[in-house]
């Protein structure tokens, strides 16, 4: 089993049932040998059953009684949720899965940006000076730079005080990650943090509507497979 470090047996046994769905071992469909799976991955079967029931909750997988387990088609999947979309990035999105995501971002964060300009206040303007500090001196260190993108995209959604798009940032922020680890791989990916700079001083300048343009000049960079 693929074990992720940091993570409990009940977390573990989560992600590799996750990895066998989204590396197509489990197709839409399929049903699931549950006790097999269970001897395959040597785990008990309460962790394998409280595994399943997370990976229901994000609609991957059904069990219907004296029906078994099954896969659920893609159109039932959870893809706002952070998992699963990390779990897409794992195994390798495709084209309309980035197009997807990149007119999302494009719909709300411009939005975020904007409103992060009328609401922030001093301790908001910190974290993103911060952010965009690590940012710079990460430069070259992908990892890093990820967090930090992460981490400066996260305080604009905080800076906004609507709980809602604060919740958001999970799905917006899961998506980014797996996005910048493409982008900032890159060979001869272009540097963002002059971008991310200029919409941090239009948030600090509190022009709502500067902010927005800098964050649509900051979207566009998308990534192909």
């Amino acid at each position: 089993m693929a074990f992720y470090g940091g993570r409990g047996l009940h977390g573990q046994t989560v992600e590799a049932v996750a990895d066998m769905i989204f590396a197509g071992e489990f197709r839409e469909g399929d049903g699931i040998d549950v006790a097999a799976l269970q001897e395959r991955l040597g785990v008990s079967s309460t962790a394998l059953r409280e595994a399943l029931k997370v990976l229901t909750a994000k609609g991957l997988i059904l069990a219907r009684p004296k029906r078994g387990t099954f896969v659920r088609p893609r159109s039932d999947w959870n893809l706002l949720d952070g998992d699963v979309i990390r779990w897409k990035f794992a195994a390798g999105p495709d084209d309309a899965f980035l197009r997807d995501l990149h007119e999302i971002r494009s719909i709300i964060e411009p939005s975020v940006a904007g409103l992060a300009a009328s609401r922030r206040d001093a301790v908001h303007l910190i974290t993103l000076e911060r952010a965009l500090q690590r940012m710079e001196r990460a430069r070259g260190d992908v990892t890093e730079v990820t967090a930090a993108d992460v981490e400066f995209h996260r305080a604009l959604h905080l800076a906004t005080g609507n709980e809602m798009l604060i919740r958001m940032d999970v799905m917006i922020n899961a998506g980014l990650a797996g996005r910048d680890a493409l982008t900032h791989g890159a060979a001869g990916g272009a540097d963002t943090v002059p971008g991310h700079r200029a919409v941090l001083e239009a948030v600090r300048a509190g022009d709502g509507d500067a902010a927005e343009e800098a964050m649509r000049a900051l979207l566009p960079r998308r990534v192909r497979t």
